[in-house]
């Protein structure tokens, strides 16, 4: 008799993890939860001698972040803000992660997303980084038998995340790589 073992999110797809980029020690800004496994994972990168904080728009994510924290055995600072608004000083940290897959960004409202991501730039530090995780093209069985992510026409029209990146400071802004049904943007502060 075989037994089949149901995997997590974070065994199943560790791209999500190794495209952050993120390393001990570093001071870690995350955006929105797509994820539980995947962000207490993140957090968990940083390690004692670093720092995570974790941004929702909602107290309901704010529960789910939580327990992807607690699950990883973690240490994180959780806040809700509604508005975009962070509470952070200039170059606090040294890379922030907007986990975008279900479509944070693109469904924000476009003034709270242009501030969410103004406050992103303000909190990172000079020579720091924005990685956005969102939908990707979808390719093999999964393109065949899961739905298509919704998307907003509007937002892509417009330039997408990298034209949203680009408007709120962040220069040079890229495609690192589209695999595996996700697409992950980087943003560099100069």
């Amino acid at each position: 008799m075989r037994m089949f073992l149901r995997k997590t999110r974070v065994e199943r797809d560790p791209l999500a993890i190794a495209m952050s980029g993120v390393r001990l020690g570093e001071r870690l800004l995350q955006i929105g939860v797509d994820d539980p496994a995947v962000l207490g994972a993140l957090a968990a990168k940083v390690g004692l001698s670093g720092h995570a904080a974790v941004i929702t728009l909602d107290e309901r994510s704010a529960e789910r972040a939580g327990q992807g924290i607690a699950d990883a055995s973690t240490l994180a600072d959780v806040i809700v803000t509604r508005d975009g608004t962070l509470p952070f000083d200039e170059g606090t940290f040294d890379v922030a992660v907007v986990h975008s897959a279900t479509g944070l960004l693109a469904f924000l409202d476009a003034e709270v997303r242009a501030r969410l991501l103004q406050h992103v730039r303000h909190a990172t530090r000079s020579g720091g980084r924005v990685i956005v995780t969102e939908a990707g093209v979808r390719s093999g069985v999964a393109a065949m038998f899961a739905p298509a992510p919704k998307r907003d026409e509007q937002y892509e029209s417009a330039g997408g995340t990298v034209a949203a990146l680009q408007v709120a400071g962040f220069k040079p802004v890229r495609v690192l790589a589209d695999r595996d049904g996700l697409r992950f943007i980087e943003g560099l502060k100069s």
